[in-house]
């Protein structure tokens, strides 16, 4: 697809990334943890790109966790900070 999956893949994996509010309360709800998502990415399925999304272009992945279950993760790039942010997470089947 194009530059934004890799400018997210590499940002995270420069660790320069952030995650919003309601990622970290979608974690706690379904008891997923970052580092889960982190590691799972290196191995993600990018699933669509949406480079005109506002304020930040968002790509949404398909990925596995440490434990088995399939989950979507839904990253944002913010340009100007070189950043990654972590939007949501969720389970395929729930």
């Amino acid at each position: 697809m194009g530059n934004l999956n890799e400018s997210i893949r590499s940002a995270i994996a420069a660790e320069r990334l952030l995650v919003s509010s309601h990622a970290d309360d979608m974690f706690r709800e379904r008891g997923i943890v970052l580092w889960q998502v982190i590691a799972a990415m290196s191995e993600a399925t990018l699933l669509i790109e949406r480079p005109r999304s506002q304020p930040n272009p968002v790509a949404e992945y398909e990925l596995v966790l440490a434990d088995g279950t399939p989950v979507k993760a839904v990253w944002s790039y913010i340009r100007s900070l070189d950043v990654a942010k972590l939007v949501t997470v969720h389970f395929f089947d729930r």
